[in-house]
């Protein structure tokens, strides 16, 4: 199977189970509860991010190293520039629905705020994403870790792949202390407005780099072949599955005690300073490089290794991320994620001007949704699937949601 395809099913997985955990219901429903995130610190947002990383890095080193630095540097900007421009067009279209739905300024509150066409310091904001509606938040953050990106992927060609991520240390370690806030707190008071919002993100810029730039530079290296995963990640080797096995372990039972409120009181005060979401803390971080590098493990040695056992598992998640209707999506992510943004807001407009739905219709309202992330890539492999024939070639989109 093609390195690509594996990866494009990873990024399905991470939609489905990113619109899974999105459709929001009056009282919850209990599918939000099958996750791997309840039982490790590893969440389907921190997936997507890494993985547009590695694909930046993958396809556009190519392009730099063959075409030059000017080459690869309009190339990334013009992706940015597409992903800016589905960014906004989810936002109009969302505003626009506002004004038309019966209620929806009420229903949509909470996720949209003070946020109409006839505030412009507002939509101003939002602009430079400095507001990021509810939902709306991954693509900001890939269009401006892309603007620095050509510069980093030279220096990767350039072999100063160590000074990147130096680099990217450093401001993980400023995220975590909170430094952002000198530049952040004199823009939130600007922009702030009656709804008592100025800034508003679910994701420190400074925390999450570190997750998309390391994928960048193992993206780029791989393109480079300077990275002989073979080697690393042989069935010989179990030194680094073993490691990566036992942090796993260590973090289990943690997040089964914070998924379910049971951590007792004296200990969660230290362990919540180390486990912000929001700031990619070390408690994320060391847990998302632990099971990222077992997977990686599984994929590339698992199946070759003597144990019937590690086969199975092996073969198993192999099996997962080969699952065509996975690969679709994930093909097509960019127009997925978009869609699944109005998906999600149409459901909790739905749930919003109803009675509280029951257990199995709301199960069937997901599953349905499920279905309807297709769409989009569908439509856009139209002639493979109406003509049977082949299908125009599509670029590999470096991009996606959580």
């Amino acid at each position: 199977m093609k390195r690509y395809d594996l990866i494009d099913g990873m990024r399905g997985y991470f939609l489905v189970f990113m619109l899974i955990n999105h459709l929001i219901f009056a009282g919850g429903y209990w599918l939000v509860q099958v996750n791997h995130n309840q039982l490790a610190f590893v969440e389907d947002a921190q997936g997507f991010v890494f993985l547009s990383g590695l694909l930046i890095g993958m396809v556009y080193v190519r392009k730099m190293a063959k075409g030059g630095y000017e080459a690869g540097r309009n190339a990334i900007y013009s992706r940015a520039f597409e992903l800016y421009r589905y960014a906004m067009g989810i936002v109009l279209c969302v505003l626009a629905a506002q004004m038309v739905l019966p209620g929806a300024y009420y229903v949509w509150y909470n996720w949209l705020g003070y946020t109409t066409f006839d505030d412009p310091l507002r939509l101003a904001a939002i602009a430079s994403f400095v507001f990021q509606p509810t939902f709306m938040d991954i693509l900001p953050q890939y269009i401006i870790y892309m603007l620095f990106a050509p510069m980093l992927v030279k220096l990767v060609i350039d072999g100063k792949w160590a000074h990147v991520m130096a680099g990217s240390l450093i401001l993980w370690m400023a995220g975590q202390l909170g430094l952002q806030k000198l530049v952040t707190e004199p823009i939130n008071q600007f922009f702030m407005r009656p709804d008592d919002q100025g800034i508003r993100v679910s994701f420190n810029l400074l925390g999450w780099q570190i997750v998309f730039y390391s994928g960048l530079v193992l993206g780029a290296m791989t393109s480079l072949n300077r990275i002989e995963w073979g080697r690393i990640f042989s069935p010989q080797n179990t030194f680094i599955p073993t490691i990566s096995a036992l942090i796993c372990a260590f973090f289990l039972p943690l997040r089964i005690m914070t998924a379910h409120g049971l951590m007792p009181a004296d200990l969660i005060g230290k362990f919540a300073t180390m486990e912000i979401r929001a700031d990619f803390g070390p408690v994320y971080l060391i847990n998302f490089v632990a099971a990222a590098t077992l997977i990686t493990w599984m994929i590339i040695a698992g199946p070759k290794h003597k144990a019937l056992w590690v086969q199975r598992i092996a073969n198993a998640i192999i099996w997962v991320l080969s699952l065509k209707f996975l690969q679709l999506l994930g093909r097509h992510s960019l127009y997925v994620y978009v869609w699944h943004v109005g998906i999600v807001y149409g459901v909790y407009y739905l749930d919003g001007r109803t009675p509280e739905l029951s257990e199995l219709a709301k199960t069937a309202i997901a599953v349905s949704c499920i279905a309807l992330l297709a769409i989009p890539a569908l439509w856009r492999e139209r002639d493979k699937w109406l003509t049977g024939g082949t299908a125009t070639p599509v670029k590999v989109a470096a991009s996606g949601k959580r």
